[in-house]
């Protein structure tokens, strides 16, 4: 059982949580109330994050440092390709306001990891987060809906791990932090519709076609590669430039991380209303197949 069913399987317990699916939700301020959500889009929500909460407790439940796990995993990825790409391939970096050394490149590599590591890890487990549920699905009371989001979400929560770090090291190298960090919500978004919509898609067909989970891992690979988290978008010859950056809607997300984060300027904005747009895109796609397939998840598991 991985953490995901775990976490679900504790919640479902609760009778208090399948009860607020079965009658109107009553825990609202007067503030929510004046927003055109109904009273079960509301349970829906408090039960997302109940599940949310569950699966970062039980994902590393027993280890000695917890969640602290998901940094680890980034730091070393963080240290490995550093050292390949700065120290042996002598890959330099200039950005405003950093020396021009190591250290640079690995807090410019680390603001394109955090975002990534979030989309690789949501998106693996969004792919089998129905067919690892089938009693769950059969559960007429459940929300289906939420499965996919479940691991997404507890994704972005353990990035933001990494994110809070990254920015603590910039403050001590620097003794400064850009204000543009109070606009990293605009780069949220389009990142969490876009692997929302991913994950709704893959979670969908995978009930129907289980080679899918697997073709996740093969295409994420590929992905990493063409899109400049390990190298700098500059190098990209100029007749493929336009290519990664108006159909590689991720390429958008990790420069305006890092513009945000190291440079403090939003440099890339319209190609971040581009990545808007594909991500818009994806998760209606991704929710209405998901949805259209849904009736018949029971009776294939």
């Amino acid at each position: 059982m991985n953490a995901l069913s775990a976490a679900i399987c504790v919640v479902c317990e609760e009778s208090a949580v399948l009860r607020s699916l079965k009658q109107p939700f009553s825990k609202v301020g007067h503030l929510a109330r004046l927003l055109p959500v109904s009273d079960r889009q509301w349970a829906n929500l408090d039960l997302l994050r109940t599940l949310v909460q569950r699966d970062l407790r039980v994902r590393y439940e027993g280890s000695m440092i917890g969640n602290l796990w998901a940094v680890v995993h980034q730091v070393l990825q963080l240290l490995i390709f550093t050292y390949v790409f700065s120290v042996v391939l002598q890959v330099k970096l200039s950005l405003k306001g950093l020396p021009a050394n190591d250290f640079t490149y690995g807090l410019w590599l680390f603001a394109g990891l955090v975002p990534w590591t979030a989309l690789v890890m949501g998106l693996s487990q969004a792919a089998t987060s129905v067919i690892n549920q089938p009693n769950l699905v059969k559960k007429v009371v459940f929300p289906l809906s939420l499965l996919p989001l479940v691991p997404i979400v507890s994704a972005f929560v353990e990035s933001s791990i990494g994110l809070m770090l990254l920015i603590a090291m910039l403050a001590f190298t620097t003794k400064t932090l850009h204000a543009s960090l109070l606009l990293l919500p605009l780069v949220w978004i389009p990142q969490l519709l876009l692997t929302a919509g991913l994950g709704y898609l893959t979670a969908g067909l995978t009930v129907f076609i289980r080679d899918i989970a697997q073709t996740v891992g093969v295409v994420l690979n590929l992905w990493f590669y063409v899109t400049p988290i390990i190298y700098p978008a500059n190098i990209v010859p100029e007749f493929l430039r336009f290519w990664v950056f108006q159909f590689n809607p991720f390429t958008a997300i990790v420069e305006t991380y890092r513009d945000l984060i190291l440079e403090g300027k939003l440099a890339h904005g319209p190609e971040l209303l581009t990545a808007y747009g594909v991500a818009i895109a994806v998760f209606l796609l991704g929710w209405l197949i998901y949805k259209r397939l849904r009736p018949a998840f029971a009776d294939v598991l």
